[in-house]
């Protein structure tokens, strides 16, 4: 009964998400690239977008998703003074499907090879969920590449979730995303739609893989960062302040100088639901980033 209960709990949840990817999706505006194509990348090749002129911005999208899926309300008006990058991972979008296991060293590789394809020495990065955590190995792995960085609503270790949010990875299950947002997005641009059930498969199997970049590393992380959380997004907040504070946060700025990095909690927002909120979003990146 106990296990049964659990396996609801997480079903409703995830399809929960699938509700709020939808409505992301539906307010939706259509994306024009000036460039997008495909960089050559360690044996496969990853597809990207160029929006806009200016001082170079990476955009990396969260697990499950494409470009338009999860940068859609901020790419128009990034682009109005920035040249912005934005990727799709492994299996994700136009990308196709690499039987490279997934982990987040080969997923930075990867954007590390594109800004290189597209002669790009240095950027601003950005990235939601998973593509957070991709932001914050590129950090550690190239720290000349990332001039800011912006993480959203992530992560760079597991204990950074709460446990609820751990334990719905692990109850994961093929069948709840059959007929779900995602699915609908992976049909109007995948390379090949016959490997939805290799993606997710992959994808679950990466989900479930504890990973934990090191406080270490994070502590070395040069660049200034800017954290987002909503409040209620699964991020386990005393483990976010113990980030803030390795990235030089968390002290009391009328006795000391101020931190170069920044943490926003926007009040009464979950995982997916902080990326609708555009016009906050967009007001910390033009503050953060200028």
């Amino acid at each position: 009964m106990k296990n049964s209960l659990k396996t609801l709990i997480q079903l409703r949840s995830m399809l929960l998400i699938a509700i709020l990817f939808a409505a992301i999706q539906s307010n939706a505006q259509s994306l024009k690239s000036s460039n997008s194509g495909y960089a050559p990348v360690n044996g496969s090749k990853v597809y990207y977008e160029v929006y806009g002129e200016g001082r170079p911005i990476v955009l990396l999208h969260g697990a499950f998703m494409t470009i338009d899926l999860n940068w859609a309300q901020l790419i128009p008006e990034l682009s109005k003074t920035r040249k912005v990058i934005a990727i799709e991972m492994q299996g994700h979008g136009h990308t196709p499907l690499s039987e490279r296991k997934l982990s987040f060293p080969a997923l930075a590789s990867d954007v590390d090879r594109v800004m290189d394809y597209l002669k790009i020495d240095s950027a601003d990065v950005a990235g939601f969920s998973m593509g957070g955590s991709v932001a914050y190995q590129l950090a550690v792995q190239s720290p000349k590449r990332v001039t800011k960085l912006v993480i959203i609503s992530s992560t760079y270790k597991t204990s950074g979730w709460l446990p609820e949010i751990t334990s719905a990875f692990k109850g994961m299950k093929l069948e709840v995303f059959a007929n779900s947002p995602m699915k609908a997005a992976y049909d109007a641009v995948a390379p090949d739609k016959t490997k939805w059930t290799n993606f997710i498969a992959q994808m679950i199997a990466f989900a479930q893989e504890p990973f934990n970049m090191g406080d270490a590393n994070i502590s070395k992380i040069a660049s200034p960062v800017l954290i987002i959380s909503g409040d209620n997004d699964g991020l386990d907040k005393i483990e976010l302040m113990k980030t803030y504070k390795l990235l030089g946060g968390g002290v009391s700025a009328d006795l000391s100088p101020m931190p170069k990095s920044q943490l926003a909690i926007v009040p009464s927002q979950g995982h997916v639901s902080v990326m609708m909120q555009t016009a906050t979003i967009l007001a910390y990146l033009n503050s953060f980033l200028k």
